[in-house]
């Protein structure tokens, strides 16, 4: 009876004594590691000790950026028929004009001094280039009128032609991108110019792509265009080469006239 009195007075004479020296124990023992920023809780291996001084906690590699896209990439992830792109008059002249209408289809004849430079009207694709001047008055009527000349297909899903052209800038090929403004060669008289210098414009749907000389001469009238362009206007043509195709196809042949400017 007398041992199991003393058992319990030891007892209850320990809690106090547990409680006093509680934040003594606490003050003398580290609080464990907290887990490294934007490491997911994961803690580095502990570097080993050197002579004299602590064992380290290694730092977590950081976490590597993802590449930005390059302007590439940016590119070819952009819908071909983009609205709301910048558009630019053809001819970059102070000395420069143009006929509202044409002969026998539509199209346009912009009048400026040999050697002025030429530019794309858009941001696109070359489709086709030309520079041999393979006109013959001889014939065939149509496919070589132009000269020296050059095409785009526009991120707006529309075709651009200019020729008659007395240069093509160095570099441009099929299958490279232009900007706005970019220049891709100068005015010239080649081809069935009649010795005067011009830039034949013609805007259409690229059907083909390449040779549909009765089509790439130009289907819908550019005037109302360019005339917005010249005041830095951005006039888009794409409704309406998209409504001529819906209508019209891609002919196989010429419908009208047969010459191709």
């Amino acid at each position: 009876m007398s041992s199991r009195f003393s058992r319990r007075r030891r007892a209850r004479v320990a809690y106090p004594v547990l409680l006093l020296l509680a934040p003594v124990l606490a003050a003398g023992c580290s609080a464990p590691p907290s887990a490294a920023p934007n490491s997911g809780g994961w803690v580095g291996p502990t570097a080993p000790a050197t002579a004299g001084q602590p064992a380290t906690p290694t730092a977590s590699p950081a976490p590597t950026a993802s590449p930005a896209p390059t302007a590439a990439r940016a590119s070819a992830s952009a819908s071909p028929t983009r609205a709301g792109l910048r558009h630019v008059f053809p001819v970059r002249a102070s000395n420069v004009d143009y006929h509202p209408t044409h002969s026998a289809y539509p199209g346009t004849d912009i009048f400026a001094d040999c050697g002025e430079p030429v530019v794309a009207v858009t941001d696109g694709t070359i489709l086709e280039v030309s520079r041999v001047d393979r006109f013959d008055r001889r014939g065939p009527l149509g496919p070589n009128n132009g000269g020296l000349s050059v095409s785009l297909l526009g991120d707006d899903g529309v075709r651009y032609y200019g020729s008659h052209l007395s240069a093509i800038t160095a570099g441009i090929d099929v299958g490279d991108r232009v900007r706005a403004g970019q220049q891709v060669g100068r005015v010239g008289r080649t081809g069935n110019a009649n010795n005067v210098c011009h830039v034949h414009f013609g805007i259409s749907p690229a059907c083909t792509g390449r040779g549909d000389w009765w089509i790439r001469r130009g289907v819908v009238w550019p005037a109302r265009y360019l005339d917005s362009w010249r005041r830095d206007g951005n006039r888009e043509p794409a409704a309406e080469v998209g409504a001529w195709r819906r209508k019209h196809g891609c002919p196989k042949a010429p419908t009208a006239g047969g010459e191709a400017g």
